[in-house]
């Protein structure tokens, strides 16, 4: 098996157990909509539920559009991830386990979505009365796959120049 689908597969099963296994604890031991202040003023584990994607994006949506509509999404972004990762060199190496970060988010959440047709969101990042939305590991691994990515293109970019 090539190193870009090890690393595939080691992300994946490594970010996906992270997330089922933190939000199985956040959901069996803490009420939804309830909070642990862990640094006051600046971060709270908080049990939500998002219906909808990124800032509550379609959550106003009828369930079964909302639903139907993500899991789609979703699939078809893991399959544009595997497409890119069979065409990615050796010499990308960096950009593939970026892909997979993106990829293992994806499927942590689709399993959320397929399970109970929203996500566990719980990590609450705040400044005073400014709130970012909710989120969870999956979403980290999404976030931090992108931004490498973008750096890592931009890099590549400038280097051709």
């Amino acid at each position: 098996m090539s190193r870009k689908y090890v690393v595939l597969v080691i992300t994946t099963l490594v970010v996906v157990l992270l997330d089922q296994g933190t939000k199985a604890y956040i959901a069996g031991t803490l009420p939804l909509h309830q909070s642990w202040d862990v640094l006051p003023g600046l971060f709270n584990i908080t049990h939500i539920r998002n219906p909808g994607a990124a800032f509550g994006f379609l959550a106003g949506a009828s369930p079964r559009f909302r639903i139907l509509f993500f899991i789609a999404v979703t699939l078809l972004a893991l399959g544009l991830i595997l497409y890119y990762l069979y065409r990615a060199t050796a010499a990308e190496g960096f950009q593939a386990a970026c892909l997979s970060l993106i990829f293992a988010g994806a499927a942590g959440n689709l399993i959320d979505r397929v399970r109970f047709g929203e996500v566990v969101d719980f990590l609450d990042v705040h400044w005073g009365l400014h709130h970012w939305p909710a989120f969870n590991v999956a979403d980290a691994a999404i976030s931090v796959g992108a931004i490498l990515l973008v750096l890592a293109l931009i890099r590549e970019g400038r280097e051709r120049t």
